[in-house]
């Protein structure tokens, strides 16, 4: 199975939008690499555990697979990437002259 790097970013106001962001993906993948998600590796959060999710990766024939809790070496490419992009938010936010508050 290969493994991609390749990475997009959708800012969510709440978890429940992980499934429609989620389908925008799918999409954005398939239009511009032609490719389709084989695999969906995820935490167990109900975000990712739920009908909508479950119903979208099956009509896609995409496998899911949950990491085990508390266990984060299991999805460290995630972890890291998840780190940098705290990191680039908080230098724009800081050199934007913005408020602290936000």
């Amino acid at each position: 199975m290969m493994k991609s790097r390749y990475v997009m970013v959708y800012p969510l106001r709440k978890k429940s939008d992980v499934a429609s962001a989620f389908k925008r993906f799918y999409q954005d993948i398939k239009t511009a690499s032609g490719t389709k998600i084989k695999v969906l590796r995820s935490d167990n959060g109900g975000e990712y555990r739920n009908e909508t999710m479950n119903n979208f990766c099956k009509a896609k024939f995409i496998k899911q697979e949950f990491t085990v809790p508390y266990n984060p070496e299991q999805k460290g490419m995630a972890e890291r990437m998840n780190r940098t992009l705290v990191e680039m938010t908080r230098c724009m936010l800081n050199e934007s002259g913005l408020d602290k508050s936000y």
